[in-house]
């Protein structure tokens, strides 16, 4: 069991109470190529933009793109595991078969044939899930 606090596992108040994450940020090799995929694949809309960066909305929250400064900023997905993103409803077999029609080759996990991953164009790992999945 995990608790808050001290090793002694007493609660204490926390230095900053979280309310939900305000944005995630990824950097990309080419903004606009970044926008274009996270819009048409996803789904999601542009709050706004400007020279080297892009703020997109992702239902309630926000998501940005970074141009990033050569590889080294460039973590190849290593930044993060992989971001999960919700589709209330959405069919594993259906969401699949989107993606594979716009190219988007979509992978598994070993034992679970209704999760979906896959890469955007500069290797960050994605993943769906539903509420059937």
């Amino acid at each position: 069991k995990i608790m808050a606090g001290t090793k002694s596992g007493a609660r204490v108040d926390p230095a900053v109470r979280c309310s939900g994450i305000d944005h995630v940020v990824l950097y990309v090799r080419d903004v606009a190529r970044s926008v274009a995929f996270y819009v048409d694949i996803l789904g999601m809309t542009v709050k706004h933009h400007s020279t080297g960066y892009a703020f997109l909305h992702c239902g309630d929250q926000l998501f940005g793109l970074f141009a990033g400064d050569g590889d080294t900023d460039l973590g190849q997905g290593a930044e993060v595991s992989h971001l999960a993103f919700n589709v209330p409803g959405g069919r594993p077999d259906a969401i699949k078969q989107a993606l594979a029609d716009r190219g988007i080759a979509a992978t598994g996990r070993g034992g679970d044939p209704d999760c979906i991953y896959f890469s955007d164009p500069d290797g960050h790992r994605l993943q769906i899930v539903t509420s059937e999945g």
